[in-house]
């Protein structure tokens, strides 16, 4: 099958596995999934402190439950890029190791404080599910079968990180005056989610013809901040005079995109942004300290296949 093909059928769930796709169909998809894998895993290393430092037994459990459908989600998203048949589960997960695995700019930035996690729990993960109930309809059937079990997880999450946040901004005024300063220094990360503009765009035009995705970075992004500007306002959070944001005369709302510091996305996009060092390192320190379990699994695997070899050869 062709390119050219591809384009013309590309629908939801439209290809698998077992159809022979062109090597650039399935290099844009192995690079939108492990991107996709990737930003699950470095999201669950950011709220992974958490787990200890939430406030009461039930937060505890509830990150605890969290971290773990994010690493799950990025586990099943790696098996879906590796039907791709590009890249091996095991090299993705060592180039992100490495600092060449890509991931969201949100989890380049440190997280240190209980006021931050809704940033994260609540408007991150109401970003994402913007994003990836589109991606249930991805031409890629596996891609689009994870989406299922993803968003409907990821739906939970969102109602834990706004019960945070509900809960900070009907307590102490020190916790509102901290929790909206903590709300103005995300937000800008916060509307660069999504990824560049459209007119800046790499991938997006290709991505969409061949139906990986069927909605734009800029469409995205408006379709966020119409559903959580009214739900920050709820919350008696102020939104900031900078980025700007329009209300248009139908009651929509618009960022203007040019006061966004595409500057520093694009440097944190490269993984050369000065927090980047430090959350990579931390995957790296976690992968280097259980390679002795690895290496114990493939000992006892080579193992048990030589014992076996004269069984199979008789």
């Amino acid at each position: 099958m062709d390119i050219e093909t591809v384009k013309e059928r590309a629908g939801p769930r439209a290809f698998g596995p077992s159809d022979d796709m062109p090597e650039e169909y399935r290099k844009a998809a192995t690079r939108m999934l492990q991107f996709h894998a990737n930003s699950e895993i470095m999201g669950a290393y950011l709220e992974r402190p958490f787990i200890r430092k939430a406030p009461s037994l039930e937060r505890k459990m509830a990150f605890s439950a969290k971290v773990q459908d994010e690493i799950g989600h990025g586990q099943l998203l790696y098996r879906a890029a590796e039907s791709l048949g590009v890249k091996t589960r095991e090299e993705m997960l060592e180039e992100l190791a490495n600092g060449e695995g890509k991931f969201l700019n949100c989890f380049h930035y440190p997280m240190t404080d209980w006021v931050e996690t809704p940033m994260i729990a609540f408007f991150v993960d109401g970003a994402a599910m913007r994003r990836q109930a589109t991606l249930k309809r991805s031409s890629w059937e596996p891609y689009a079968h994870a989406m299922d079990k993803v968003c409907f997880e990821e739906g939970f999450h969102v109602k834990h990180g706004e019960s945070i946040l509900a809960e900070l901004m009907n307590g102490s005024r020190a916790e509102q005056r901290r929790t909206q300063e903590a709300f103005e220094e995300w937000w800008p990360r916060i509307l660069q989610f999504f990824g560049p503009t459209d007119e800046k765009s790499t991938h997006h035009d290709f991505a969409s013809e061949v139906g990986l995705k069927f909605q734009s970075n800029d469409d995205l992004r408006n379709a966020f901040l119409n559903a959580y500007l009214p739900k920050a306002r709820k919350y008696g959070l102020e939104i900031p005079d900078e980025p700007r944001i329009r209300e248009r005369d139908d009651g929509t709302f618009e960022v203007t995109e040019d006061d966004l510091d595409w500057d520093e996305f694009f440097e944190v996009s490269k993984n050369q942004y000065g927090g980047s060092e430090v959350q990579i390192g931390k995957r790296h320190d976690t992968q280097e300290a259980v390679e002795w379990v690895r290496g114990a699994l493939e000992e006892t695997e080579r193992a048990a296949m030589a014992d076996g070899a004269p069984a199979a050869a008789d």
